[in-house]
């Protein structure tokens, strides 16, 4: 799996450097935008894949707090197809692992009103558990494209949460170093990098408008 990530960034990243650039949203505009804003862990993918980069099918997420939508939903799908710089792609956790968490603003699919799409922005936040069992954004937020100005909400935090964990395999070079720079990692054990910043759920929470969180109204 960490050989499979490796690989998606470096495919993302080298189509982000060919794609037209895509403005950054504030979270407000993207809650008000979307029909599905919940933290959801990942259960289950089935993706179709291609020299092993998934470039299509579904994933599938149990929500634990759902700020906008159906909150009697048990599982959700999450669709997507093609590669492109925010494509809306999740881990497979192992029978033997608990599924990433995410923060996911998400919209209906046109094509299929029984599950969901990402917005052009990204579609996910990753969302670790400090000691107190409370959630917080990982720092640097960059699963979605954000116009919100988070580094003055991050502060440094000690997951208890296998996921804050990274190989160094799984880091491009310039990225270790950006985060290195930034105080974001540091050295845990051999070859692996810990992360040093989050910012509590319920900080990020304050910057969308209630208003945003307000039923879906669709525009004829």
């Amino acid at each position: 799996m960490r050989g499979l990530l490796t690989v998606l960034v470096l495919s993302l990243a080298s189509l982000a450097a060919q794609a037209e650039p895509i403005a950054p949203a504030s979270l407000t505009e993207l809650a008000r935008r979307s029909d599905l804003v919940a933290v959801a862990q990942v259960r289950d993918t089935d993706y179709r894949m291609r020299r092993e980069i998934p470039v299509s099918g579904s994933a599938y997420l149990r929500p634990l707090i759902t700020y906008k939508g159906d909150d009697t939903v048990e599982i959700f799908e999450i669709y997507e197809k093609g590669l492109h710089e925010r494509a809306c792609y999740f881990p497979n956790p192992t029978v033997f692992e608990e599924g990433r968490r995410y923060l996911v603003f998400l919209v209906r699919d046109p094509d299929d009103p029984e599950r969901f799409r990402a917005h052009p922005e990204g579609c996910a936040l990753d969302v670790l558990v400090d000691p107190d069992n409370r959630y917080a954004l990982r720092y640097p937020a960059d699963g979605i494209r954000l116009g919100d100005k988070l580094e003055r909400l991050a502060i440094p935090m000690n997951f208890a949460d296998r996921y804050a964990i990274v190989a160094d395999e799984d880091l491009l070079p310039q990225r270790r170093d950006l985060l290195l720079a930034r105080g974001a990692i540091e050295a845990y054990g051999e070859d692996r990098w810990i992360f040093l910043l989050g910012i509590p759920l319920h900080e990020a929470r304050r910057l969308i408008d209630p208003a945003a969180l307000a039923d879906r109204v669709y525009s004829k």
